[in-house]
């Protein structure tokens, strides 16, 4: 059964815990403020699809486990569940999507690790053909850093670092006011950054990566429990193995503030947060990356579906209002 409202997320219509412009509160979701984007975010864990407006607040939304299939049309066929099922209120004019990597330009071909029935699937073509609307397609986690950079915890940050730690670990990276793309979309893979020299397998092939060390699939590996039953040990040392990997990003690419979202991060809370802070100044030395900072997305769970927002008005949009070039 596909999971559907039509109330707006409070971490979007309410207050921005990172906003400190003195806007206050977002705007309700308005489909006269366009142009209104189709958002899709798909992960290993969960598929998911709303309707933005150009405010960045989330109206009819809807989502559904993605499944453990090895057939590609199987899981696509939830990625259209959820897309039909917002589709019945306002007409959107574009469509941005989200999803996990690696991928080639474009999102012309995905092969999410957390997705093995993808392999090279034409995502960008298929959404066009299913919808009929421009679409635009980026890594999720990209699309995480543009909506925090949009509406959320980066609002006016022009270097900083979005993060997911979730089912798996993504990153983006924005310096100098525009996001980072690389030679097929794929730069900031921070969960492929080695924290743990001889530590776990990881499912890119090789070892010790953050992925391997902190994702909520790994984490149930390593304790034979679900992330969200961890304890605190474990809470912390995950939070460790993350301001690790952002301590080394701080000091290679001059940025002070890293944003990270995911049910892992946010799950798992304080711990997480203070050991992740307490490992960043540790080893973030150098002079211009002391006081780089990590703190909670501030778009909550609406982040993955502002940021697919994000990804459309980014390709579409001349006037993007706020949106990260």
């Amino acid at each position: 059964m596909v999971a559907s409202t039509a109330t707006t997320d409070p971490a979007v219509g309410g207050h921005h815990p990172a906003d400190r412009s003195g806007s206050g509160a977002a705007p309700p979701f308005h489909p006269d403020d366009g142009p209104v984007v189709l958002a899709i975010d798909i992960g290993g864990t969960k598929v998911a699809a709303a309707l933005v407006d150009g405010h960045g607040s989330v109206g009819e939304r809807a989502s559904l486990a993605t499944p453990d299939s090895d057939d590609a049309d199987v899981v696509f066929d939830a990625v259209a569940a959820v897309v039909e099922a917002v589709r019945t209120g306002s007409t959107p004019s574009l469509c941005g999507v989200g999803c996990g990597g690696p991928m080639t330009a474009g999102g012309e071909a995905v092969s999410p690790l957390n997705i093995p029935a993808w392999r090279g699937f034409p995502l960008r073509r298929r959404i066009g053909d299913l919808v009929g609307l421009p679409v635009s397609v980026d890594n999720d986690a990209k699309a995480l850093a543009l909506g925090e950079g949009w509406r959320g915890a980066a609002r006016g940050v022009p270097d900083y670092l979005g993060m997911v730690v979730s089912t798996g670990v993504g990153g983006g990276i924005v310096l100098d006011g525009r996001l980072l793309g690389g030679a097929d979309g794929n730069a900031g893979h921070i969960g492929h950054v080695v924290v743990e020299p001889d530590g776990r397998s990881c499912a890119c092939g090789g070892r010790g990566c953050l992925e391997a060390e902190a994702s909520g699939l790994s984490i149930e590996a390593m304790t034979g429990r679900p992330a969200a039953e961890a304890d605190d040990t474990v809470r912390r040392r995950t939070g460790t193995m993350v301001g690790r990997a952002v301590a080394s990003v701080a000091n290679l690419l001059d940025l002070q503030l890293a944003v990270v979202a995911g049910s892992v991060a946010l799950g798992f809370g304080e711990p997480f947060f203070a050991a992740a802070q307490d490992e960043i100044d540790a080893r973030a030395r150098l002079e211009f990356a002391r006081g780089t900072r990590i703190v909670p997305a501030g778009l909550g769970g609406a982040g993955p579906l502002v940021g697919a927002a994000a990804v459309a008005r980014r390709a579409f949009v001349p006037d993007r209002r706020g949106v990260t070039g």
